[in-house]
C-alpha cells in the first residue's frame, strides 16, 4: 500500500506531495496521480513538508542508565521533535568499547527504537582515558557511526593522535568533547558574571578551546575527519575558522541552548542551568550565531541529556550536567531565529537535515528526493504553545525553555514510510 502526502508545502512554500512506498519516496511534485483506492491519503492541510531532522548527539542512556532515559522512550522523544535519526552517545554502562556490547545495543535498538539509531562506539576503554579501544575496525563493521569519549576530553596528546591515526586508516571520524581536565577547577557554570553574581566556581573558555586547538592539528598529522561537540565559545569558532582554512578535516556543531541562550538568562541556583559546556557570554553567543552563518560551525545538535527531576533538583553544585532538547529544537530555533529573522528557514532546515547527513556521510539521508529513504516531517509553523516538561515524551524534564512560549510544532514523523508520531 501506498502513502499520499497531499495538500504540503515546501520550504518555499510552494505545493508539495510526496508518495511513499516499500519504505521510499517514489514520487513528488506539486501534484502527484492516484491510482488506487488502496492508497492512504494524509492531508497535510498546507503545513511544511520537510526531511526528517538529523540529531548527531542525543544521550539515551541505556544500557545502565534506565530511570533517566532509555532507546524506546528517547527515540519516541525524538520523534516528537521531528528527528528521523539520531547519533548515540557512548557513555552508557557497559561502554560500547568492544564486539559483544555492540552487538547487544544493536539489537536492542532493533527491538525498541521509534527512530534510526546510530551508535557511537568509544575511543578509550570504558571512556577512562586510559587505554584505547582495541578493535576500531570490528565496530565500525557493527554500525559505529564514530569514535568519541563524550563527556570526558581526551587528556593527552599522545593518546589522541594514536586515536585518529587508527580511525583515519579506517576512513572514520574521531568526534570529541574538548574539555582540559586541569583547567576546570571544579566549575559548574561560565566564568564570568553568573559566577561572580550567584558565588559559583567557574569554567573558562580557554578549557575547552585549548583542545580544540591541540586536536586540530593533530587531526592535521593524522589525516584525520575530526567533529567537534557542542561548541561555545568564540575562541573555538576563532580556531575551527582557522582550520578549516588550512584545509584540515574539521566539521562541528553547536546545541539550540548555546545559540538562544547566554549567562544572563541564569537568574538563581538551578540544577536545570547547568549543562557542559556552561552557557558562555552574549559575545560568545554572537560568536557561534556568526560561526554557523559563515559556514565554520556546519550543523546543529541537541546534546539531548536527561536526568532525574530528582537529580537536577539538587543545585548547580551537585547536579548533573544536562539538559533535554529533542523535542522542543526546532521549534524553539524556528521562534526565537527564523521569526526574528536571524537566520531563514530554509538555513535551519539546512543545518537540521542535509548538513548532519554530510557531516558523518549518511548517504541518502536528510533529503527529499525521489529514490530516498521515505524519513519525512510534517510541521506546523502557525501552532502556538506553551513548553509543558510534563508533557514530554522523554523521561527527562530538565529544560531551562519551561513555560516558554513557542511557535511551529511538529504534525507527523514517518521513518521509512512509517508513522512514528502524530500530534
Amino acid at each position: 500500500m501506498r502513502t499520499i502526502l497531499t495538500n504540503g508545502r515546501d520550504l518555499k512554500g510552494n505545493p508539495l506531495e510526496i508518495i511513499m512506498e516499500d519504505g521510499r519516496i517514489a514520487d513528488m511534485g506539486p501534484t502527484v496521480s492516484r491510482q488506487s483506492q488502496q492508497d492512504e491519503i494524509i492531508d497535510c492541510q498546507g503545513h511544511l513538508i520537510s526531511s526528517g531532522l538529523i540529531d548527531l548527539h542525543v544521550h539515551l542512556r541505556e544500557p545502565g542508565g534506565e530511570r533517566k532515559e532509555t532507546i524506546e522512550t528517547g527515540t519516541r522523544a525524538a520523534a516528537r521533535g521531528g528527528f528521523t535519526t539520531v547519533c548515540s552517545m557512548p557513555n552508557t554502562n557497559p561502554v560500547p568499547d568492544n564486539k559483544e556490547v555492540m552487538v547487544a545495543l544493536n539489537e536492542r535498538i532493533q527491538e525498541t527504537a521509534h527512530v534510526k539509531v546510530k551508535p557511537y562506539a568509544a575511543i578509550s576503554q570504558g571512556l577512562k582515558g586510559q587505554d584505547l579501544v582495541v578493535y576500531y575496525a570490528e565496530l565500525q563493521e557493527l554500525g559505529a557511526v564514530a569514535f568519541t569519549d563524550d563527556g570526558v576530553g581526551i587528556q593527552t596528546a599522545g593518546m589522541m593522535l594514536e586515536a585518529m591515526q587508527s580511525v583515519s586508516a579506517l576512513n572514520g571520524i574521531v568526534v570529541a568533547h574538548t574539555e582540559d581536565n586541569s583547567l576546570v577547577n571544579g566549575g559548574v557554570v561560565h566564568l564570568g558574571e553568573v559566577s561572580k553574581r550567584l558565588g559559583l566556581p567557574g569554567i573558562s573558555r580557554v578549557t575547552e578551546s585549548v583542545q580544540i586547538a591541540r586536536d586540530v592539528l593533530l587531526a592535521q598529522e593524522a589525516k584525520c575527519r575530526y567533529h567537534v561537540c557542542h561548541v561555545s565559545t568564540k575562541e573555538s569558532v576563532s580556531i575551527i575558522r582557522w582550520a578549516k582554512a588550512q584545509g584540515i578535516s574539521v566539521t562541528a556543531e553547536v546545541t539550540p541552548h548555546h545559540l538562544l541562550l547566554d549567562e544572563n538568562d541564569i537568574l538563581k541556583d538551578d540544577g536545570n542551568w547547568k549543562m557542559n559546556p556552561p552557557l558562555r557570554s552574549r559575545e560568545d553567543r554572537n560568536a557561534l550565531i556568526e560561526g554557523l552563518l559563515d559556514g565554520t560551525l556546519d550543523c546543529i545538535a541537541t546534546d539531548h541529556a536527561p536526568h532525574s527531576p530528582e537529580e537536577k533538583a539538587q543545585g548547580m553544585l551537585k547536579a548533573p550536567f544536562g539538559i533535554v532538547g529533542s523535542e522542543i529544537a526546532f521549534q524553539v530555533l524556528y521562534t526565537e531565529c527564523v521569526l526574528k529573522n536571524i537566520f531563514t528557514l530554509e538555513q535551519l532546515i539546512q543545518w537540521l537535515t542535509v548538513k548532519p547527513a554530510e557531516v558523518f556521510t549518511m548517504k541518502s539521508l536528510g533529503r527529499l528526493e525521489i529514490g530516498a529513504p521515505a524519513d519525512i516531517t510534517i510541521i506546523d509553523l502557525a501552532a502556538k504553545w506553551i513548553v509543558d516538561s510534563t508533557h514530554f515524551l522523554s523521561k527527562g524534564r530538565n529544560t531551562p525553555f519551561e513555560g516558554k512560549e513557542l511557535q511551529s510544532d511538529i504534525i507527523m514523523t514517518f521513518v521509512d514510510g512509517q508513522c512514528v508520531y502524530k500530534a
